[in-house]
């Protein structure tokens, strides 16, 4: 049940986190940057099976919930031109009610930190889309707890990524289409002898604004390659997550404030790694800055 549990805690949250680079594959010039503080709620009992189709998130026990509620603060922050940081610290509550017991725990998550070079850094520019290259990791700061009475807050390995994004602005339309793909290596989580299996990622997004209204609608997929037990050499079903993320906003102050939803269409995974198969809801605040914060 441990393992249900902090896997479709953190699935939830962790695969969600990408969305904070989407705001854009536009490197920040030195200085400027952008914030945002949301908080991202889901309340499920199902999950995807090995097949695809949507069964029970325990299903030795159909009753079980498991119910995450994630406080994430994203920036990114322009460093010399054509190089920027992108920083993500997420805080977890994640709480699995079942027949059997309940359990809660509360805390930092694992931190994301990403740099992001584009064209500018050697001198190009004037390109008809914008082109970026983003490398950077997932640390294992978080709590993780092999321990059958324990919601880890850590999936208790690193991961590398590498990262190809492009943009294009469709003035003079008030819109803008982005993406991002690239591949992710995960390391072994020694704790549990698990090798989670290295995994392809990508996001495409079509965006824009009108007045004080702002829109945005992406795609997010995830699909890996089989997890192994390097105990046994057991292998487990590939993890496969698609979601359709459809978000509105309303400039408010400085900034905006915006809210979402994250829509499961398609999943695979094992009972020992189940990915959520319901919504997740979020709302938050979203700031950036235009003049430099140093000269």
């Amino acid at each position: 049940m441990r393992r249900v549990t902090t896997i479709v805690g953190l699935a939830l949250l962790l695969w969600g986190a990408g969305a904070g680079a989407g705001y854009g594959q536009w490197v920040e010039a030195p200085g400027t940057g952008w914030v945002q503080l949301q908080v991202a709620h889901q309340s499920t009992q199902e999950g995807f099976s090995r097949t695809g189709t949507v069964v029970s998130l325990d299903e030795l026990d159909p009753s079980a919930r498991s119910i995450v509620t994630t406080a994430r603060l994203t920036g990114a922050l322009g460093l010399v031109r054509g190089l920027d940081t992108w920083v993500d610290l997420p805080l977890h509550r994640q709480e699995f009610n079942g027949s059997g017991s309940d359990l809660l725990t509360t805390g930092l998550g694992d931190p994301r930190v990403f740099l992001r070079a584009g064209p500018a850094l050697v001198g190009r520019s004037g390109l008809p889309v914008a082109v970026a290259l983003r490398g950077g990791v997932r640390l294992t700061t978080g709590t993780f707890e092999n321990d059958a009475e324990t919601i880890s807050l850590s999936q208790g390995q690193r991961d590398w990524s590498l990262l190809l994004e492009l943009g294009k602005s469709l003035h003079p339309l008030p819109m803008y289409v982005s993406g991002w793909a690239g591949y992710r290596w995960r390391e072994e989580n020694e704790a549990i002898a698990r090798d989670p299996g290295n995994e392809w990622v990508f996001n495409a997004a079509a965006g824009g604004s009108l007045d004080r209204f702002e829109w945005k609608v992406a795609v997010d997929g995830l699909f890996g390659q089989s997890s192994i037990d390097t105990r046994t050499g057991f292998e487990f079903a590939p993890r496969e997550l698609v979601q359709v993320i459809p978000t509105v906003g309303w400039r408010i102050g400085p900034g905006a404030v915006q809210a979402g939803v994250r829509l499961p269409v398609h999943g695979q995974s094992t009972r020992s790694d189940r990915l959520p198969a319901s919504p997740t809801f979020t709302v938050g605040y979203f700031l950036s800055w235009s003049d430099p914060l140093w000269k």
